[in-house]
């Protein structure tokens, strides 16, 4: 059996997650004693290589949210590892994590709800830089003003409220908030999600050319598989706080082999009507995380599943070099596996 790091590893990750878990405790009584655990994440592992993209894709209450704000440190795990370029930060102190803090921010779902109403749009993208301390405050506006231009604004933008700016362009406010700091990672929480279709691509294509100027890496979380697809290197499918599929993403989508990942491939529209594709409806829905099942938590809407997976949960396993998948139908029973 290969552990989860060494199993997961790209050549000198930004980050490497090891066996994740949150667990928030079901409180009940006068005396609110716990009496379940709801599990958020149980058990993630991945890594994240120089300029590359792993999107993390799944239902919504998969815990792709979860796995973002844990993996920065804005929740804390219950198990597992966190290591950022080398060093393990999982139980570093709020002090100890602060110069961390700059090599890893976050682009939030809401671009409105996530940018203060109060500040201007030059002051919101300088905060950072005045947080930790970096330049006096012509030598910050010269910065803001660089990243506005960056980002596809208008540096005379920064005197703008947010409620003067598009949902587009609020986004674009955030995206130069988050290089501000020239991170190494940027988790992207649903960043398109809140978007017209139209603006998506333009803020998609943004991200993708900040990227490749700035060796930037991306944890990009969505429940879009064909956004996913166009900006991931590698794509992960979570499933009840598990990743249940990782593969590069020509792999993925050319032959995807969990159940799971085939209902959701099965659902994304082919632009050519020439083309016909079996649509997988599944049937019930998602199980409780306080409460999964036993065995395969999948096996409840699985159309192939049989006796074994309703007592024994499937491992990920390495199916071909660099394909992962955590189904009974590919375990072959050799080495390879993340308990």
């Amino acid at each position: 059996m290969v552990e989860p790091a060494q199993a997961m590893t790209v050549p000198a990750p930004v980050i490497a997650v090891t066996g994740l878990k949150k667990h928030y405790p079901v409180r009940k009584g006068l005396l609110r004693r716990a009496v379940a655990q709801v599990l958020a994440v149980d058990g993630v592992s991945f890594a994240i290589g120089e300029g590359e993209t792993l999107g993390l894709v799944g239902e919504s209450g998969c815990g792709k949210s979860t796995v973002a704000r844990t993996v920065l440190r804005l929740v804390e795990p219950t198990a597992g590892k966190i290591m950022l370029g080398g060093d393990d930060i999982t139980a570093l102190s709020k002090a100890a994590l602060r110069p961390y803090r700059r090599q890893m921010q976050m682009i939030f779902q809401d671009p409105f709800s996530s940018l203060n109403p109060r500040m201007s749009a030059g002051d919101i993208v300088a905060e950072p830089l005045k947080v930790h301390g970096i330049g006096h405050a012509k030598e910050r506006a010269e910065r803001v003003a660089a990243l506005f231009e960056q980002v596809g604004l208008r540096p005379a933008q920064m005197r703008s409220f947010p409620h003067e700016f598009s949902g587009g362009q609020r986004q674009r406010v955030c995206i130069a908030r988050a290089l501000a700091l020239n991170p190494k990672l940027i988790v992207a929480d649903e960043p398109v999600s809140a978007l017209d279709v139209s603006i998506q691509a333009q803020v998609i294509n943004l991200m993708m050319d900040l990227q490749r100027a700035h060796r930037l890496s991306y944890l990009f979380i969505a429940h879009d598989l064909a956004v996913v697809g166009h900006i991931s290197h590698r794509i992960a499918v979570m499933y009840l706080g598990k990743i249940v599929e990782h593969a590069d993403k020509r792999t993925l989508f050319g032959n995807p082999l969990h159940p799971y990942t085939e209902a959701l491939l099965s659902a994304v529209p082919v632009p050519d009507p020439k083309l016909r594709r079996t649509k997988q409806l599944l049937a019930g829905d998602i199980p409780s995380p306080i409460d999964p099942p036993p065995g395969c938590a999948f096996h409840t809407r699985c159309p192939y599943a049989e006796a074994r997976c309703r007592s024994e949960t499937p491992r990920l396993r390495e199916i071909a070099a660099g394909h992962w998948v955590s189904c009974h139908r590919h375990d072959t029973g050799g080495s390879g596996a993340i308990a």
